[in-house]
């Protein structure tokens, strides 16, 4: 979560499950290119998981755990603002 790009997917998988890149990009306003390079990151760390069907790969957070340390983590953010 060290870059902010990552964060922001992260926080998007949290509160939706199961997304394609596509969708994801345009909701974060990234490119594709730019989404899956991170998001091969946070597979190969093992954060996030991939489902391929055909041409389209759906993008899930790993397991709860992670779910609720992102939910946390973004709860404490907004306690801080607030």
């Amino acid at each position: 979560m060290a870059d902010p790009s990552r964060a922001r997917i992260l926080h998007l998988l949290a509160i939706a499950d199961d997304l394609c890149v596509c969708d994801m990009a345009l909701v974060l306003g990234m490119s594709v290119s730019a989404l899956s390079h991170q998001l091969r990151f946070l597979r190969e760390r093992g954060v996030v998981t991939r489902n391929k069907v055909g041409r389209m790969a759906y993008y899930r957070l790993d397991d709860d755990h992670i779910r609720r340390l992102v939910l946390d983590a973004a709860a404490h953010a907004a306690e801080a603002v607030a």
